[in-house]
């Protein structure tokens, strides 16, 4: 009976190892291309920033302070000229909405920069109704596509939830006893992911709850210093190591699907990235910073 129950749990470890390894290997990267200059030859100097669609790419030239616009056409990207304006330096995250308008982070005056789909500058994201304290600063933020914002607000510990109006909706504050959250990342059903650089754990609040819940326990043996996540079309997370250079991919449920790309200087490799995105293709895009490039992926299943 005890030999039975020994080697019924080995086929079960067997098999758990097995299904492990499967869902390592289902969504690999596979490299296309990398942009390192503008229309002019002007290079990227150390982009910070990235955000697309199916239709366009944005670029956060984060060193020259400016924003660059791609045309994606087909599998080729066009330039389509760059947003300057005195209203925004240093752009370290950007993020596109359903009208086509863009959002940057300003990593100098940490404030969030609106600008219409032409790229005229609008206004400054101002929250109307936020409860005390009404000032926050923003250290990311993402727009689900229901056009609301979710902004990870340091100053006061918490995630402030806002309409596509600009109105306070709802905020939910940081769990207790945690390291720094650099990052947060919402998906298709409006479940929210935060990502703890420090002690490398995911954690998650479905769309209605009134606090977070860890989703994964420390990620360490697989994550240097994460400090970026977002989710594609099915909600599957891919969680950016700056220090380590390189991606993670988590399940919905936590788990860990794998790892991939590595650090380097070549292309198809990494070198300190920063912000990346995944369009409704499947195409991902990496802000290359140490490399000065946006380097370009396939998804492949």
């Amino acid at each position: 009976m005890a030999k039975a129950l020994v080697s019924a749990l080995i086929v079960l470890s067997l098999v758990v190892i097995s299904l492990k390894s499967f869902g390592a290997d289902r969504t690999k990267l596979r490299y296309l291309t990398a942009i390192y200059f503008d229309e002019k030859g002007v290079g990227l100097k150390q982009p910070e920033g990235v955000a697309c669609n199916d239709r366009s790419l944005i670029v956060g030239d984060s060193g020259n302070d400016r924003l660059l616009r791609f045309a994606l056409e087909e599998e080729n990207l066009k330039p389509a000229g760059e947003i300057r304006a005195s209203q925004l330096s240093n752009p370290i995250r950007v993020q596109l909405n359903s009208r086509g308008e863009v959002f940057a982070l300003d990593g100098k005056a940490r404030r969030i920069a609106r600008f219409g789909p032409g790229g005229e500058f609008r206004d400054y994201v101002s929250p109307e109704g936020i409860p005390s304290p009404a000032s926050f600063v923003p250290r990311s933020f993402k727009i689900d596509r229901n056009d609301y914002m979710y902004i990870l607000d340091i100053f006061s510990a918490r995630v402030l939830v806002v309409s596509p109006e600009g109105k306070y909706q709802r905020h939910l504050e940081f769990p207790k006893g945690s390291g720094f959250f650099s990052d947060l990342a919402v998906d298709f059903k409006g479940t929210i992911f935060l990502l703890d650089s420090v002690k490398a754990i995911v954690s998650v609040a479905a769309k209605d709850a009134k606090g977070f819940s860890p989703l994964t326990k420390s990620l360490r043996e697989h994550l240097s210093f994460p400090t970026y996540i977002t989710t594609d079309s099915r909600g599957v997370l891919f969680v950016v190591d700056e220090n380590g250079s390189g991606i993670v991919i988590l399940g919905q449920d936590g788990s860990f699907l794998g790892r991939q790309l590595t650090m380097g200087w070549k292309e198809g490799l990494l070198y300190y990235p920063s912000q990346m995105c995944i369009n409704e293709k499947d195409d991902l895009f990496i802000a290359d910073r140490g490399n000065n490039r946006v380097e370009v992926f396939s998804t492949v299943k």
